[in-house]
């Protein structure tokens, strides 16, 4: 909690004349943490305006004696109004601490509320001081490192990364495509491949022309003997297929216990559960 500095009692403050000139002005926040903490003059029964040049958190708010000498405090997404009932004393400051949701820096910001003999501040811009050429070369050093770390993790590096990849390396097999359509729906092909760790069954299927457009909703895999295959995720390398569009689905599922041999049941429902694709020669 922030710290009351006060040297004086806040009735004093009150002998102060009323009569006040009410200012706009525009506070800088520090990017260092030594520098001072801006002062935001108040006054009992007037309203002020903080406008923030960000969203701020607004369940993170910190107000000093917010239950006992305010008479508002209300928080949007990116202004905070306060209203004193009883104003800081002579020397006193209350502490504000406001949190930004967008995590640049400085990522709070705090300033000392205070009284004046003449002036109030009716309405506060709120600012960030612009970052540094070095602090933006910083910066875009770290995101670029971010950015080969996430390109490296999503391609065969990082199935190494991750153990999804290993010496036991990948089996892949074609899969015996019967023709015809169901449910609208035609597989034209289908690749199955089968590591230590996951199993993958890649299918490829044209929503034919003058159906609604379809989606991939839920995967069944059994095999032969009526034992569920737990399926890990279903996607598709499109959102959805427009009819006579095709697009490849792909069904991943538990680390492999069934025999290479072993044929799988695999059905394909799409989101509304009605249109339904079955395949039953799977090799995974």
């Amino acid at each position: 909690m922030l710290l009351t500095q006060s040297l004086a009692t806040p009735s004093a403050a009150q002998s102060q004349p009323s009569a006040r000139e009410r200012q706009e002005r525009q506070i800088i926040l520090p990017s260092n943490p030594d520098e001072p903490v801006p002062e935001v003059r108040v006054a009992a029964n007037i309203a002020t305006y903080l406008r923030f040049d960000a969203p701020i958190d607004r369940a993170s708010v910190e107000v000093e004696g917010r239950a006992t000498r305010f008479r508002v405090v209300d928080t949007g997404d990116r202004t905070l109004t306060l209203e004193p009932a009883v104003e800081p004393g002579s020397g006193e400051k209350l502490g504000v601490r406001v949190r930004y949701k967008d995590g640049a820096t400085p990522a709070y910001a705090t300033f000392s509320l205070v009284s004046h003999a003449s002036l109030v501040d009716k309405e506060v811009q709120v600012v960030r001081r612009p970052r540094t050429v070095e602090a933006l070369e910083a910066a875009l050093a770290e995101k670029e490192a971010a950015l080969a770390a996430l390109q490296a993790a999503s391609g065969p590096a990082g199935l190494v990364f991750s153990g999804r990849l290993n010496s036991d390396g990948v089996q892949a097999r074609r899969m015996e495509i019967l023709p015809g359509a169901q449910g609208g729906l035609k597989v034209l092909k289908g690749d199955g491949y089968r590591a230590g760790p996951w199993a993958l069954a890649v299918i490829r299927v044209r929503n034919l022309p003058g159906q609604k457009p379809w989606e991939p909703g839920e995967a069944k895999l059994t095999r032969a003997d009526g034992t569920p295959v737990k399926v890990r995720s279903v996607d598709m390398n499109k959102a959805q297929l427009a009819p006579g569009e095709e697009g490849l689905v792909a069904v991943e599922t538990e680390a492999p216990f069934w025999k290479v041999s072993e044929a799988l049941h695999l059905e394909l429902l799409d989101k509304s559960g009605r249109r339904r694709l079955s395949i039953r020669e799977v090799n995974l």
